[in-house]
């Protein structure tokens, strides 16, 4: 055997050893999970007894059950609300800490920190902000003559009040991705348009945000996937017991709240494996009409 040809399968022979750990940690973790989970959605598992294979039967349950549909409602409105406004304020941000202005890189610290905080110490430490008798934000209020609400008592308020923290934490992640779009930016367009007399709110309306839509494209799309995930901040924040929480759970119950519900609390791990691939299928769907528009918002330079 040539020299040659013995050294290339001893590099491939090092090189399938060296990825072999990884390889079988995602086959393991990730590959074996998604394919039980698929199997078990056809069947009517709860952990104990055998397998009995009941077809579609889990899916055609979706809807038809109103405690799912509620789920799915509130996943909805949490996505609609969450997403657009995250971004706005994140483009704001960004364009703002994109000026030569003292400390910025403090400043990019500072809206940042909330992006590599634990969800949980965030949603314990906004419990306290909203608590109804002795937090900051009624005692703020009261300041002003303005009867605080009950944020997290209120059936009717408690899922805007976890939306505002998902708002406020989302900032930061997504204000990094859109400053390395604007510093993509040439300067000379600015230049120009400062030139022919534009004021900063034109050049930041024709220039940066068209500019910048790559960016605002991708943050957009992820900004999705992970709205319809979201779990930690319910859990934390909505209480399970007690007075009223029932009504609560009902009022901030998403899609990846009700999976854990039927899978772990109920043990319903047909349904929630169900339940699991119906919300991959709609992400899915969102993720491909995204994908479908690029072509007719996004501009490139």
């Amino acid at each position: 055997m040539p020299v040659k040809s013995r050294m290339l399968r001893s590099q491939m022979l090092w090189g399938y050893v060296f990825i072999a750990p990884a390889a079988l940690g995602l086959l393991m973790f990730v590959v074996l999970p998604v394919v039980a989970s698929l199997a078990l959605s056809f069947t009517d598992w709860n952990g104990n007894n055998g397998f009995r294979f009941i077809g579609l039967k889990n899916f055609a349950q979706l809807f038809r059950d109103p405690v799912y549909l509620r789920a799915m409602r509130n996943t909805a409105l949490y996505a609609i609300v969450t997403v657009p406004a995250t971004i706005a304020a994140a483009v704001v941000v960004a364009a703002l800490l994109n000026r030569n202005i003292r400390g910025r890189n403090v400043y990019r610290t500072i809206y940042f920190i909330p992006a590599v905080t634990m969800p949980v110490a965030v949603a314990v430490v906004w419990k306290w902000l909203y608590n109804s008798s002795h937090g900051l934000f009624n005692y703020l209020l009261g300041l002003a003559g303005i009867p605080g609400p009950s944020w997290l008592t209120d059936p009717d308020v408690i899922l805007w009040s976890v939306m505002i923290i998902a708002v406020w934490a989302g900032i930061g992640n997504n204000m990094v991705i859109l400053l390395a779009g604007l510093q993509g930016i040439p300067e000379t367009y600015y230049e120009a348009a400062t030139i022919d007399g534009a004021s900063g709110w034109r050049r930041f309306l024709h220039i940066t945000v068209p500019l910048l839509t790559p960016a605002i494209f991708f943050v957009t799309v992820t900004s999705f996937i992970g709205s319809f995930q979201v779990f930690d901040l319910v859990y934390i924040i909505t209480p399970s017991s007690g007075a009223g929480g029932g009504v609560l759970m009902d009022a901030t119950r998403t899609a990846v709240y009700s999976i854990y519900q039927n899978g772990f609390q109920w043990f319903k791990l047909g349904y929630a494996s169900a339940q699991a691939w119906m919300l991959f299928l709609l992400i899915l769907a969102i993720t491909l009409v995204q994908l479908r528009l690029q072509t007719k918002w996004v501009h490139y330079e």
